[in-house]
């Protein structure tokens, strides 16, 4: 899970990120602030891994706020105004929301931010569960190591089972059920789309009807899977 902090003196834009944050399964919200004073109290009690930041606010503006951070954490800011973005990434920032932004733009950005702090490898705080980024599988007795981040969609075949990677076109195949690979990622950022496919979330780029893609990579989601599928796309009821 990221834990993550929003910020901006506009409430029904707080709402909004508020209502986007609980959508994404590896998001948690820690706050919502006003402005950036309350946000400093907010992260002097609190672990906070990333934060949805507003630019323009009444007393510190959010760059002044960012500035001010001895080590902060990842930050994508979220504003109406445009000619801050290279001042934003010369900050380090992993993404630029232009208010009014849709969901899809925001699970974009969402998913930059947890490659981001997947690749920084330590240099942020581990997940809460303790588990390990990667996996040994056997593949004609060897055992190759898979990274999480690598993954970006895993195949059932019967008893075996196809792992696609970024790094490598020709897929891992080994001798796995479907079962047992969704206990290995139990709390990583996977969902199970159909009875032969799991995905990685960050790897999503759009969901239509029947359909999740990756890229340009198109597969099918299973009526039993669709209620878990449509939690992360859509708000939540509660």
């Amino acid at each position: 899970m990221m834990r993550c902090l929003a910020v901006d003196d506009e409430k029904l834009v707080r709402e909004l990120l508020e209502d986007n944050i609980r959508k994404v399964p590896y998001l948690q919200l820690v706050a919502s602030c006003r402005h950036a004073m309350e946000a400093i109290e907010v992260l002097q009690r609190e672990s906070v891994d990333l934060i949805f930041l507003d630019i323009q606010m009444p007393g510190l503006s959010g760059l002044q706020f960012l500035r001010s951070l001895p080590h902060p954490p990842l930050v994508i800011l979220v504003t109406a105004y445009e000619q801050y973005a290279l001042e934003g990434f010369d900050l380090d920032v992993v993404d630029y929301l232009l208010k009014p932004y849709v969901f899809d733009r925001f699970l974009k950005a969402c998913n930059r931010a947890l490659e981001r702090r997947q690749l920084r490898q330590g240099d942020v705080h581990a997940p809460a569960s303790g588990m390990d980024d990667f996996f040994f599988v056997n593949v004609e007795y060897v055992q190759v190591k898979i990274n999480f981040i690598d993954i970006r969609y895993i195949e059932g075949l019967k008893d075996y089972l196809k792992i696609h990677l970024i790094s490598n076109s020709k897929p891992v195949l080994t001798r796995m059920t479907m079962k047992s690979m969704e206990q290995r990622l139990a709390g990583a950022p996977f969902v199970r789309i159909h009875k032969s496919f799991l995905v990685s979330i960050p790897r999503i780029t759009a969901v239509k009807r029947d359909t999740i893609y990756l890229g340009e990579k198109e597969l099918p989601i299973g009526d039993a899977y669709r209620e878990q599928v449509e939690r992360i796309v859509r708000p939540s009821t509660d």
